[in-house]
């Protein structure tokens, strides 16, 4: 939050384990991709029901989902993980409104993606001032419970794992379980190889998201989404993409001398190969038997 506070990460593939990506429209990445041949990535693809009342500049629904079966046909059905967040309710957005296009997006999705990733929405200050004339509904445990059993039904019946992001309740009754948006153990099948990092302590308690070094920066989205907490103004928005150099090492704009930049200590977490093995034990009779162990490093 401090402009002034600038930190040098390295992006050498023998320190990037993997990357996440997070976008609601990468249709313009995708003619890229090959020039990141040397890294492991996946993408969290956020797909909600919503018209252009709440994502101001977002293409249509049918756009994107061609957009997201592209992007998982070149990458994989595993590293496209479909997020459903937030869900909001109003008069508008009602909750038969959410199971039936829930409904829809999950059938179009069906085979391009293993898992769902659904929220509810939280309320911020700015938030809250940008969606104020929409009337949403506060949420609440019971609303929450019903909605996740509807959703958890029609994603298992399209053969998608569901769970929740940063929620606070248990939906495990439903087959639901808490998320890690960035998951070690989808990395570890990415990049073929164990990694030692530990729940991100910087995070809220609900979220199972493994510790890593997030890149993005505030007020850089054009799609003008009402609940999105990382714009709080359309006129800094606009001001830093015109401000964008891709020549520059910053996301936005250029180092000036009273920035402070400190580089970030940068290291692989990818730990020993592990495999399975067998030894011998004796056993009566004067007969043995094969014992089969896992976990020894080679």
């Amino acid at each position: 939050m401090n402009i002034n506070q600038i930190s040098k990460v390295s992006l050498s593939p023998d320190v990037v384990d993997c990357i996440v990506f997070w976008s609601k429209n990468p249709k313009v990445m995708i003619p890229f991709l090959d020039k990141l041949n040397e890294y492991n990535y996946y993408f969290q693809f956020t797909l909600n029901p919503y018209d252009q009342d709440i994502e101001t500049n977002l293409p249509s629904k049918t756009k994107i989902i061609d957009t997201f079966k592209k992007l998982s046909d070149k990458l994989g059905a595993h590293r496209v993980i479909w997020r459903y967040d937030p869900i909001l309710i109003n008069r508008k957005y009602t909750i038969q409104y959410h199971v039936e296009k829930f409904s829809e997006i999950a059938n179009a999705l069906k085979g391009y993606s293993e898992k769902v990733t659904i929220s509810f929405i939280d309320f911020y200050s700015k938030t809250e001032r940008n969606m104020s004339e929409l009337e949403i509904g506060k949420n609440n445990s019971e609303m929450k419970f019903f909605i996740a059993e509807k959703l958890a039904d029609i994603a298992h019946e399209n053969s998608f794992i569901i769970d929740t992001c940063a929620e606070d309740i248990d939906l495990s009754q439903y087959g639901i379980m808490h998320a890690k948006c960035i998951d070690d153990n989808l990395i570890e099948r990415i990049i073929g190889c164990p990694v030692d990092i530990k729940k991100d302590k910087t995070q809220r308690l609900e979220c199972g998201c493994i510790a890593s070094v997030d890149i993005g920066a505030y007020n850089t989205c054009c799609h003008g989404c009402l609940y999105c907490y990382a714009n709080y103004s359309d006129s800094v928005v606009a001001g830093n993409i015109q401000n964008h150099n891709k020549f520059s090492p910053l996301m936005i704009g250029e180092c000036f001398e009273e920035d402070r930049c400190t580089e970030r200590e940068a290291k692989s977490n990818k730990a020993p190969r592990r495999a399975a093995g067998y030894f011998v034990l004796p056993c009566e009779g004067n007969k043995s038997r094969l014992v089969g162990v896992t976990g020894f490093e080679l």
